[in-house]
Parts: C-alpha cells; structure tokens; sequence
C-alpha cells in the first residue's frame, strides 16, 4: 500500500507554467508537439552546461507549481542509468525462466518416451539401482515418474553435492546423471538471482530491483500528461516521428504500459531477496504473524530436490538433513509410501522425501507445482500406508498465500500461457526502455559531463517528496541505505572536488546563473 500511495502523492497534476519572458536560444527550437511535456514541459535548454540560464530559472518556476519535478527526474536519471544494465540481464534471464517447464521437458524428452517390454519395477528396486552405480551416495529424494513412459528422478547426495539420475523403471539401467546445480534452467536461475557472483551478486539484484522500483515509480510522475493536446506521445508513440520525440515516446509510452505490471513483478520477487526477506521474517515476527516454516527460500540456496521452482525450497533444515543411509526395511517402504502418492492426486512434480531419522516412519511427500496454489503436502506412515497428514495453500497464513500467488504470477504459473505471454511483454517492454533511455542519454549528455539532469538552484522542503522517500526506505531496506550512501557522498565528497563536481552537474548551473 505505501508504494501505490506514494505514487498518488506524487503524482498531483501541475498547474500550466508561465509563460517564459526571455527571448529564445539562437538555434530556434522545434515547434512543440501535441503530448509532448512527459520529460520536457517546456522548450528551452535546462541541460547543466546550457549557454542558458535564464531557462534555469524557468525550470525553478515550474518547481513552485510542481513539486520538486526537476528533482524527480534527476532521481529517475540516476536510478535509470544505475539499473539498466542489470533490467536487461533480469529481463533476458527472466524471460527464458518463464518457460521452465517447456524447457525442460523438452531437454528431458529422450528421458521420457521410453520403451517397455514388461512391467515396471517399483521405486525402492529403483533407488537401489541408482545407488549401486554410487557406492558413496544417499537417497535424498525421489521423484514419480511423469508418465507411464517416464524414467524414475532420484536425487542422491554424494560426496556434498545432489545428483539427479534418471533410471529405466524395467531394467534399472541410469539412463542419465547431471548434478543439480549444473542443470541448465538451474543456470538461468542463478543468473537471474545472483548473476553468477554467489551471495554478492544476490545483494546486486536486490539493490538494483529496488532502485528499479524508485525508477518506474518516478517515471510515472514525469509521463504525466501536463501540456498534453492528444493522446500522441502519451498512450501510443508517434512511430513516424525522427530523432529524439521518437526515441522520448518510445521510452515513455512503452514505460507506462509496462509499468504497473512491473512493479507487480519488482514487489512479488522480494520475499526471496536476502536484506527484505530476512526484513520480512522480523516483520512478522514482531507482528506475530510468522510461521515455522515458510514455503520459499531467503536469499542465496543451492539447488534443493526436486525443487522445480527454482525460486523457492523447503526451509527448516540444511540441505541434505534428510539425505542419510536408509536399511533395507525402511528403503522398502517406498514403495508403498509411492503407491499413496500416485493416489493422493497432487500436482507434479510430486517428491518424496524418507524419514529424517531412523527413528521416524514419516515420510515426506509433496507436491512442487510451479503454480504454487495447487501445492499440498501429505505425511505417510511407511508401515502402514496411512496418510498421517495433509495439508494445502488453504491452510496457510494469508501473508503466505500473498507471497504463494506472487511468485506463481512472477514465475509466469499463476494463469498458463497467458501468464508467460504477459511476462515476456513486460520483459521485452523492459529492454526497449533500456535502450530508448540510453539513447536518449546520450544524445542529450554534454561533452565532458555526465549529462544528469541540473540539480534545482533553490531548493526547498517538499513535504510530499519527503513522504515518499521516507515510505520508500523503510519498504526497501536497501534504497534507504544506498540513498544515504550516495547523499552523503554527493554533499560531502563530490560537491569538494571541482572536476567531479563539474562531471555530476552539481555546481554548473550556479555558476552559469552567477555569471550571467
């Protein structure tokens, strides 16, 4: 709510500005455009090394009417030219994430078109067969075949690292083995969550969505239509247009159709992010709202069995708790513990996890949906058969059925293709703002200067932008922090070093409006 309702606060329509008195620029401008005014209200130089700083003080007007509007793009500015980079990465990896299943089943399909000449062995006979190929290894998982045609997926640990071996149910031969980590969609994930930089790169991804937030947000506030004469420029781009008011209404009508469904993507994906998961668990713990396991990983994990979500894996025990040497007895009791599974009607990929000491019958069974609603958990007897417990999406909290749905609509589970379609749009959208939005960077960058948008030159408190950096860092842990970091470096180390200073645009324009 604190992020939608900063958007409202911000996002107040301008009164028109005035007029300028001041005669134009030598160069005479282009003749303004119906819609045009999302980034540029008015037609006059406001860059940091502008030959004009009367329009500065234009700008410092349309500052009194609008709040802080120069401000905004300058945030927009920087969070943009921080994030894009990483946006095309996540939205390049993302996009191919959002086929997972397809993926897979089509690099696994030698794997399950198998021939039979009789009938299959059970589960027990083909863990065994798959142990006795690593003398070393332990039963970690199993997994029930997909079809009647479809080889066994048992994850054993061997040696600290799970492997899994796809076994023919009838000969028992290992058709297949591949470690869990170097599975390809395990790849993709990794890049996705960590750019392949382990724990660091997870704190990478984690800022950059967050300042990725900050970004659409504020670039929402400058679409607003505020000299607008159509809808040109504002809902749909003018594709016959050259130079920059194409490249403007590529990136700014294309931001706001993608942009509320950005944000839903941003904001679904921070359960699993390392700083606001981990925020989030004291949340609901201060709240009372925790529960004793929750159904998705916090931060960096290695691949888990079974786990075909990628995103998520069951907490509560290190990885490989359950990964132990079973006797004979208990390795035997698979198969009746597969018998209730096959029955149980869960969603697959449905695994099946032993006991977790001698001691215990228990058996583990649960259903890893992609579209996590359909998830449920059973508990087996292994002597006897008997379901012990069963539980589903309509036992948990309602925060975990939140975060549930989130991650089925991020992963692009939640409603089928249609889903994966909306998804590969935004990501797509994403690509084409990143590259409009360098584009335009660089055409309007001066040389010698970063191009930033020139900082206001009488600044003054406004009391909605206030609420919104202060709504924005307490939700983003993150922002906040790196905010402070960059404000205390901008006034008190970069401000002191004139040729930085020059670079960043933070004493030009003064200096411009005092010489004149």
């Amino acid at each position: 709510r604190g992020v939608f309702l900063v958007f409202f606060i911000l996002s107040a329509p301008a009164r028109a500005a005035p007029p300028s008195p001041l005669k134009r620029p030598p160069n005479p401008p282009r003749p303004p455009h119906p819609g045009a005014g999302s980034v540029f209200p008015l037609r006059i130089s406001t860059e940091p090394h502008s030959p004009c700083p009367q329009g500065l003080r234009i700008m410092d007007s349309i500052n009194k009417s609008w709040p802080d509007y120069r401000a905004v793009w300058r945030w927009h500015f920087y969070a943009g030219l921080f994030c894009f980079p990483f946006v095309i990465v996540l939205a390049v990896s993302g996009s191919i994430y959002l086929f997972k299943p397809q993926i897979e089943a089509w690099l696994e399909r030698p794997y399950d078109r198998l021939e039979f000449a009789g009938a299959p062995l059970g589960p027990a006979a083909q863990v065994a067969a798959a142990l006795r190929t690593r003398p070393s290894a332990k039963l970690q998982s199993y997994e029930l075949p997909a079809s009647p045609r479809s080889a066994a997926r048992v994850i054993v640990r061997d040696q600290g690292a799970a492997h899994r071996l796809f076994v023919h149910p009838q000969s028992l031969a290992v058709l297949h083995a591949v470690p869990e980590d170097e599975r390809f969609m395990r790849a993709v994930f990794r890049l996705h969550g960590e750019l392949w930089l382990g724990e660091r790169g997870a704190y990478l991804v984690e800022l950059a969505a967050s300042w990725t937030i900050v970004m659409v947000l504020t670039g929402m506030v400058l679409w607003w239509p505020r000299q607008s004469a159509g809808l040109a420029g504002v809902l749909y781009p003018r594709l016959g247009a050259s130079g920059r008011v194409f490249w403007r209404d590529l990136h700014s009508v294309t931001g706001i159709w993608i942009s509320a469904f950005t944000l839903v993507l941003l904001l679904s994906g921070l359960p699993w992010a390392k700083v606001w998961g981990e925020y989030f668990k004291v949340a609901r713990r201060a709240t009372g709202t925790a529960v004793a396991k929750q159904d998705w990983s916090t931060g960096r994990e290695p691949a888990v069995s079974g786990e075909h979500a990628g995103h998520a894996a069951p907490r509560g025990k290190k990885r490989g708790a359950a990964a132990r040497e079973l006797s004979p007895a208990e390795l035997a009791a698979l198969d009746k513990v597969a018998a209730v599974a096959a029955q149980a009607g869960l969603a697959g990929p449905v695994v099946i996890t032993p006991p977790a000491g001698p001691e215990s019958r228990l058996w583990s069974v649960k259903s890893m949906a992609a579209n996590r609603p359909q998830r449920e958990n059973l508990t087996v007897d292994g002597e006897t058969g008997q379901t012990a417990a069963r539980d589903g999406f309509r036992d948990r909290h309602w925060l975990d059925k939140i975060v549930a749905v989130g991650i089925a609509l991020h992963e692009g589970q939640l409603f089928g293709w249609l889903n994966q379609l909306l998804g590969l749009a935004t990501a797509v959208g994403l690509v084409a703002l990143s590259a409009s939005g360098a584009v335009l960077w660089w055409r309007r960058r001066a040389t010698g200067s970063l191009g930033a948008p020139a900082p206001n030159l009488t600044p003054r408190l406004s009391w909605g932008l206030l609420f919104a950096v202060v709504a924005l860092s307490c939700y983003l842990p993150l922002f906040g922090a790196s905010l402070l970091v960059v404000l205390v470096l901008e006034r008190l180390v970069f401000a002191r070093i004139p040729p930085v200073a020059h670079w960043l645009g933070l004493r030009s324009a003064i200096a411009q409006v005092r010489s004149s």
